[in-house]
């Protein structure tokens, strides 16, 4: 990470293209704002653009703004988010994500820095300093031609390569630390770290990295029963001695073990299909898209789960042409 943090010192005073690439949770957003803050550009916008939480039908006016009348529902014009970047930095998260139809607008405004809004004619020149993100194996994507091999080119002017915090351990109790003195002062909490939960952060592998151990802290903080930490955690160290449980020897047998294997998998299921849905604000079709399963396989698993979307954001019936 120091030599991430020179890297990021050494190319925010120049206007290149960065690629930040990492898994999900290790700190990309935290990066792109670090180049931004030390850029000339600190006084003007970071705008952040989360390519995959955008439907891929608005996510050309979103980019680039729409004309009145463009459209059904354009009923005024409206800019995109490269004219609020204008002196800024733009920031387009999951860049993987983004439609092949709309990569060579991207490719466009890489090379001239100028665009059309969605149902204009005239182009608009835009200053900006671009900086994309993404978990995703591009090189893969192009030789599926998902992804435009030009427009990896034109973005991966300086790539930074940002490890996954199971590489990085001697800042896992740091981080938790730093993690806890906030949630302390947010809940009016005064926990404290132990060996046996020192022990157990270190020993965790971190699938969810950076943002799994924020989630865990808070959790350490807002819960009464520091073990439910602990199983969270995949039971803490060998040496974390806790009463046994007082259940029936049934629950040992390999039929129970099924029940439990296929109530984890139903809880996992349930869970990722929350976390698209709330991100596609409910549009099922595209959160069947990102799912990588059929429109009405995904309104099944939706029906199986319980899950209803809030009252203040009905579902959109669209369905994928």
């Amino acid at each position: 990470m120091r030599t991430i943090r020179g890297m990021v010192e050494s190319i925010a005073i120049t206007d290149a293209a960065v690629l930040l690439r990492g898994e999900s949770g290790v700190g990309k957003d935290l990066v792109a704002r670090a180049i931004h803050a030390a850029s000339r550009r600190t006084d003007g916008p970071f705008i952040k653009v989360n390519c995959a939480a955008i439907p891929h039908g608005l996510l050309e006016s979103e980019l680039f703004g729409h004309e009145k009348g463009a459209f059904t529902g354009a009923h005024r014009r409206r800019p995109g988010h490269f004219e609020y970047a204008n002196n800024g930095s733009i920031y387009l998260d999951e860049i993987g994500e983004l439609p092949l139809s709309l990569q060579a607008k991207v490719l466009h405004v890489l090379q001239d820095l100028t665009f059309s809004r969605v149902g204009g004619h005239g182009m608009i020149n835009v200053d900006v300093r671009i900086i994309a993100a993404t978990n995703r194996d591009l090189e893969l994507a192009i030789s599926r031609r998902e992804f435009r091999e030009d427009l990896y080119y034109r973005l991966n002017v300086v790539e930074i390569a940002i490890p996954p915090l199971r590489e990085r351990k001697e800042e896992i109790l740091p981080l938790a630390t730093q993690f806890l003195e906030a949630f302390n002062r947010q809940y009016g909490r005064n926990r404290q770290m132990t060996p046996e939960i020192e022990a157990s952060l270190l020993a965790h592998h971190w699938p969810g990295n950076v943002r799994e151990l924020e989630n865990m802290v808070r959790r350490l903080v807002v819960l009464t029963d520091i073990a439910l930490v602990l199983d969270a955690l995949g039971g803490g160290p060998r040496d974390v001695r806790r009463p046994e449980p007082t259940t029936s020897p049934l629950t040992t047998t390999p039929e129970a073990l099924r029940d439990i294997a296929r109530n984890g998998a139903r809880q996992a299921e349930r869970k990722a299909l929350s976390e698209v849905l709330d991100r596609v604000k409910w549009n099922r079709a595209e959160a069947a898209r990102v799912l990588k399963v059929n429109y009405k396989t995904l309104l099944n698993k939706i029906s199986e789960c319980g899950l209803t979307p809030p009252s203040d954001s009905p579902p959109r019936q669209s369905r994928p042409l």
